[in-house]
């Protein structure tokens, strides 16, 4: 009687077609991800043309226009310009805290939500995700008819004597913030509640057998075990939050534009200017990237550590 196949006999039977099995999805991202963002690289170098679109001819008057103010007519001396810097820093600041919001909100969350009896915890994600199945847009203005000078949660707070008049939110870095915090808070939840699913918490008991307090417990046991799933959540929320264009336009208004309305602007009608939001989205796309190897980097040299 033949015995049966180990899983590393079968890997090695599929090893001469591993490169076709791949293939589809090699076209697919190559197709939807690689061909859009070269697309985009090459228009980056490329001249506006005076009714929009673009002209042919290679230059980096794009990237010159995001450093450096040169006047109307161009024909200044260079100085900074700092106004796409200040959006960017703007941008990173909202996206870092609308991470850090999510974190300290989705954390306890995905622990309690893991902790539950299995019989309930598809209830608890169930109610957490229901809210995403409606459509972003969707959420953002309702988020916006929500808090806005006469909506409900002004007229709850002026019934219940909480304040005297109502609280201007609209329009302000705490609306943009809320709007991210709203949108993105799945995408930490989700993460970091399936490292909490498969921890032991037999490691926990055993710390607290050995006189571990609470606080000692969760920073030097449980954190470091489920780190994996936070940093996988961070990723997810501070990315698209750092794009995000929908939020900062409905609820922030032009005082707190962010990189994604700066880019979506340049794609707008015939007076934008294609080779600049090219680039803008390449010079994003840069920051991100470093962003992401420092992380891997780091990450490394801890567990090798």
């Amino acid at each position: 009687m033949a015995e049966p196949a180990t899983g590393l006999a079968i890997s090695a039977s599929f090893r001469p077609l591993r490169v076709w099995l791949l293939l589809p999805s090699w076209l697919v991202i190559g197709f939807f991800l690689l061909a859009p963002v070269l697309v985009m690289l090459v228009y980056s170098f490329l001249t506006k043309e005076f009714r929009g679109g673009v002209i042919w001819e290679f230059s980096l008057a794009a990237y010159d226009q995001f450093v450096f103010d040169r006047g109307l007519f161009g024909d200044e001396p260079p100085t900074i310009e700092w106004t796409y810097i200040t959006i960017f820093a703007r941008s990173i600041t909202q996206a870092a805290l609308a991470t850090v919001f999510c974190l300290v909100i989705g954390f306890p969350t995905a622990f309690f939500i893991a902790t539950r009896s299995p019989a309930t915890r598809s209830i608890w994600l169930f109610l957490v995700t229901v809210p995403y199945w409606v459509n972003l847009l969707i959420r953002t203005v309702s988020m916006k008819f929500l808090i806005r000078d006469n909506g409900p949660l002004n007229e709850l707070l002026l019934a219940l004597g909480v304040i005297s008049e109502p609280l201007a939110m609209i329009n302000t870095n705490f609306a943009v913030q809320l709007g991210l915090f709203y949108s993105y808070l799945p995408f930490m939840v989700l993460p970091v509640y399936a490292s909490v699913e498969r921890y032991d918490f037999s490691l926990s008991e055993a710390a607290a057998d050995l006189y571990a307090g609470r606080w000692t417990i969760l920073r030097r046991v449980l954190l470091p075990v489920v780190r994996p799933g936070i940093i996988a959540g961070c990723i997810l929320v501070f990315v698209p939050s750092l794009g995000a264009f929908l939020a900062p336009d409905l609820l922030g208004g032009a005082k707190n534009f962010m990189i994604g309305s700066l880019i979506e602007e340049q794609f707008k009608g015939n007076a934008g200017n294609w080779p600049f939001g090219a680039a803008a989205s390449m010079i994003l796309l840069t920051l991100v990237l470093l962003a992401l190897l420092l992380l891997v980097r780091q990450q490394r040299t801890t567990e090798a550590g």
